[in-house]
């Protein structure tokens, strides 16, 4: 199979890239968080292609991506009040909400579980996309990260190409992602909203949105506690995920990361740090980019400097932690 590059800006090219995907084809396609691998959420077989092509299990759920909230309201059995205005104040945007799953949504979709993750995304060429899929009858798009299940995820199409070469039918190329961390995950199935992965729509964010409707919101526990099963509710909690080839060690600050430095290459080791910006904007959507770089350098050990747990760098601090995590 020789993966087409396709161009988000070309209606054209949308219209190809809706028909790849209504025939049971596998589409890369960029958000403002990372590149997703498509398929048509209601083809079972197509949406077994993408567990099969990331060597993801079965049992891992995927997002569904929508057009817009009234498609996004489908998709649920029990659409909260939670879910409403986290989907009226954040979308289009790097914000998911777990919900019941309605009929349409196939098992496949969600790991054989009775929920469903559900966004609107903010990328004008995916959303035009996403809006010719309902109109040729798609309740939406599966689409996990563009890349093998636990590596580094991909934010450009050239990141999709390195990592999927000829075992997908098409990249469509919309440029660098905007936030570069993949969306905030909140659960909405209870009184209680949880987040269940943090992202560029921050705690403080989720619980401003909610607190105006009495509604409140909680932290999911740390990752010490969680473990390797793939049986998660949702994508991005697993204790090891987004890593690099190359050993990531992670410090809290300049200090720690210059003694391991030295103590690494006293023993002949290469050592590969982590360009670490000031701004945690500026780290979000350069993450991924520079762990691929520093990893292409075939270093002993790559080292990185966690940011603050706060606002964005708690998104952040959560990637650098799965990708240091031991696998």
């Amino acid at each position: 199979m020789t993966t087409r590059l396709l161009h988000a800006e070309d209606h054209g090219d949308i219209e190809h890239a809706a028909q790849l995907l209504i025939a049971g084809g596998l589409v890369a396609v960029p958000t403002e968080t990372v590149y997703g691998l498509g398929a048509d959420a209601s083809n079972p077989v197509a949406v077994a292609r993408i567990f099969a092509v990331k060597g993801r299990p079965a049992n891992h759920p995927l997002i569904v991506h929508v057009a817009d909230l009234d498609h996004a309201r489908r998709l649920s059995s029990d659409w909260s009040a939670s879910a409403e205005v986290l989907g009226r104040t954040y979308w289009p945007g790097p914000a998911s909400v777990l919900t019941p799953r309605s009929a349409v949504v196939p098992l496949e979709v969600t790991g054989g579980r009775q929920t469903v993750v559900v966004r609107v995304p903010r990328h004008p060429g995916t959303l035009r996309l996403l809006s010719r899929l309902h109109d040729l009858g798609s309740c939406g798009l599966a689409a996990p990260s563009a890349n093998r299940f636990g590596a580094i995820s991909p934010t450009t199409a050239e990141h999709v190409m390195t990592d999927l070469a000829e075992d997908i039918d098409a990249v469509l190329d919309g440029g660098p992602c905007d936030v570069g961390l993949e969306s905030t995950i909140i659960d909405c199935t209870g009184d209680t909203a949880v987040i269940l992965r943090p992202g560029a729509i921050t705690h403080d964010a989720v619980s401003s949105a909610l607190a105006e409707h009495g509604i409140a919101v909680t932290k999911r526990q740390g990752q010490d506690g969680e473990s390797t099963d793939t049986a998660a509710i949702a994508p991005g909690m697993l204790r090891s995920h987004y890593a690099p080839s190359t050993r990531l060690e992670v410090f809290e600050s300049d200090a720690e990361l210059v003694e391991a430095r030295r103590r690494h290459e006293d023993r002949g080791l290469k050592v590969v740090v982590v360009p670490r910006p000031v701004d945690d904007f500026d780290y979000s959507r350069s993450l991924y980019a520079a762990l691929r770089e520093c990893d292409g350098r075939h270093g002993d050990v790559m080292l990185a400097l966690l940011p603050e747990d706060d606002g964005l760098g708690t998104a952040i601090r959560d990637r650098l932690l799965r990708a240091s995590a031991e696998r």
